[in-house]
């Protein structure tokens, strides 16, 4: 059993294409994959069901991986919010006992968070804490849209801080021959101020993105070994 833990440094970082990628990468080598959102803000209503748009993403690029949630909110505001106008309490044993309801069942089970460590979900609970209880490893995701290193750092340090399994940094929409210095730069200013491994960069999608080659980006762009910590001979031939 495989699992991992994603979430952004910031809001609006478009971690559904790593979390898509990553699953149906793993997925074709032959493992069976989940992934489980245990908030989900990102919602649409379609046949008047309410759905997740980074889940149905997921089903789009690979409609076999398995997916599932735990609370899914129609206000797409922090989860407090969200929560409380549903009349609504996000709590820790709920998403305990449904991770662990799944966990056997998945050879890699990701589980992806909202925006952010120290996103309130309930009062005394944070984002954090689900990584925490559920003791998983931690990916953070960044964005190149928004080349603030500051974000990132505070990122890093409360993940040291808290004690947490960090495993790296994903860099999104970075485009390698951008003339912005800002950007160019970002990767190297990742690593050398945080003293945290980039551990790849992905460039910008558009939302019909052919599913091969998202697979294809995350292949050549992500060290998906050090990602989930495992050989993977496959990749290497």
């Amino acid at each position: 059993m495989i699992d991992l833990f994603i979430t952004g440094v910031e809001q609006n970082i478009d971690k559904y294409y790593l979390t898509a990628g990553l699953t149906a990468v793993m997925q074709s080598l032959g493992y069976s994959c989940g992934v489980y959102k245990p908030v989900c803000l990102d919602t649409f209503e379609k046949d008047e069901i309410l759905q997740s748009y980074g889940l149905s993403f997921v089903k789009f690029i690979d409609p076999f991986i398995k997916t599932y949630f735990s609370y899914i909110l129609k206000k797409d505001c922090s989860p407090l919010i969200s929560a409380a106008k549903e009349h609504l309490t996000i709590e820790k044993n709920v998403i305990l006992k449904d991770f662990q309801s799944i966990q056997e069942i998945n050879e890699i089970l990701i589980v992806e968070g909202i925006a952010g460590l120290t996103t309130p979900l309930n009062k005394n609970f944070l984002e954090e804490d689900i990584a925490k209880i559920l003791d998983l490893p931690l990916l953070l995701v960044a964005s190149a849209k928004n080349p603030s290193v500051n974000n990132i750092i505070l990122s890093v340090n409360r993940a040291k801080e808290q004690g947490m399994n960090l495993r790296g940094i994903i860099l999104n929409d970075y485009l390698k021959q951008s003339t912005d210095v800002n950007v160019k730069l970002m990767p190297r200013l990742i690593e050398e101020y945080t003293d945290t491994e980039l551990l790849g960069t992905l460039s910008p999608f558009e939302k019909t993105i052919n599913p091969n080659d998202l697979i294809t980006e995350i292949i050549n762009n992500i060290n998906v070994e050090s990602i989930f910590k495992i050989k993977i001979p496959k990749l290497n031939v």
